[in-house]
């Protein structure tokens, strides 16, 4: 299948490489260019460690030129970069193609049914709560995919579509695809922004100054007692609206192949096994820039809504902006245009259900 991918970043030449060993035929779109500069000039795409090889990959010369060669769209960026994104592909999209959001952040496929139905246009959009690899780029044609995930949480919009979604994502990346209970099931299935404030929050010095520090011996109990509590206020929040989500300590086990244990000891182990990685080495980093405003935001929004205020992320919210001298919530430009924060919980609910109608 013809799949373009919308990003530069080692998510999309993961995905990119394991669509092409997979006999797919993937192509990039980076929204600047210079990230595709060398692929677009004929180099292959490299990786190494948990995929190996060497594929030739296209590059699109735009947004439209990748929506218009497409069977799917995927969406593989940061969150901050999902409504630049969307903005630019939704005018290109058409029906019978199917849009997958690696992985979802803070509402974005109600934003893209919002901006589809303006337009009269219906697409199955497919959300992720996590991406399938991991992985840095080493180079502008070279990606390290540290691994590939077992186990992969998967909604559609509408909810109706789930089971073609379901199949088309295992017709792409293979049998990991767990169906989850919506798009609300998938907002509180993104376990990486709690575990990221644990990390970040108890080793913000470390960041700032530069080191290089392992994450995974770095969560010490302490730290693991705190991204243990936050997600004790995630799963509350998602057994208020009856739904049943991934554990952090679940998580660990099947993205990184290890047994059962406290997050902390969990973590030790991935670090023994050489798999614990390195933690960010400078502030300017996805952990607090993308995951406190589409991310905890989001969360800290639905424990509002249901009557479950969320506590620990609120306060993580606010000491980082204190800390980066600027409000991350303002910093989340999806939420403001759905306006979910004064709308009717019966109303919202339908809405995650549905996406916005074509009229």
């Amino acid at each position: 299948m013809r799949v373009s991918i919308l990003g530069a970043g080692a998510i999309a030449y993961g995905a990119a490489a394991y669509l092409a060993q997979a006999g797919h035929d993937p192509m990039l779109w980076s929204p600047s260019g210079k990230s595709t500069a060398e692929l677009a000039a004929g180099a292959p795409l490299v990786a190494v460690n948990a995929i190996e090889g060497t594929f030739p990959v296209r590059v699109a010369k735009d947004c439209a030129d990748a929506v218009a060669n497409a069977d799917v769209v995927m969406i593989a960026l940061p969150g901050y970069g999902h409504k630049l994104a969307l903005d630019q592909a939704a005018p290109h999209l058409r029906e019978g193609q199917t849009v997958i959001v690696s992985s979802h952040a803070s509402f974005g496929a109600l934003y893209l049914s919002k901006l589809l139905a303006a337009r009269g246009v219906s697409v199955p959009i497919v959300v992720w709560g996590t991406t399938v690899t991991t992985g840095r780029l080493r180079s502008p044609a070279q990606v390290a995919v540290a691994t590939v995930r077992q186990k992969v949480d998967v909604a559609t919009l509408p909810e109706t579509a789930i089971d073609a979604g379901h199949a088309l994502c295992t017709t792409l990346f293979g049998d990991r695809f767990v169906k989850r209970d919506g798009l609300l099931a998938i907002a509180l299935s993104n376990l990486n922004p709690q575990n990221h404030l644990g990390i970040a929050l108890c080793n913000l010095t470390r960041m700032e100054r530069g080191e290089q520090w392992g994450q995974g011996e770095n969560i010490t109990p302490a730290v693991g007692r705190l991204i243990e509590a936050l997600d004790d206020e995630r799963l509350a929040i998602a057994a208020t609206f009856g739904l049943s989500v991934r554990t952090v300590k679940e998580h660990f086990s099947l993205s990184f192949h290890v047994p059962m244990g406290t997050v902390s000891e969990m973590n030790q182990e991935m670090h023994r096994q050489g798999r614990g990685g390195f933690g960010p080495a400078t502030l300017d980093t996805r952990y607090v820039l993308e995951d406190v405003p589409f991310g905890l935001v989001p969360t800290a929004l639905l424990g509002r809504l249901s009557g479950r205020p969320a506590a620990l992320h609120e306060a993580g919210i606010a000491m980082f902006s204190a800390a980066y001298g600027r409000d991350l919530n303002a910093d989340n430009d999806l939420l403001p245009e759905l306006g979910l924060e004064t709308m009717p919980l019966n109303e919202m609910k339908r809405l995650l259900r549905t996406g916005f109608l074509p009229s």
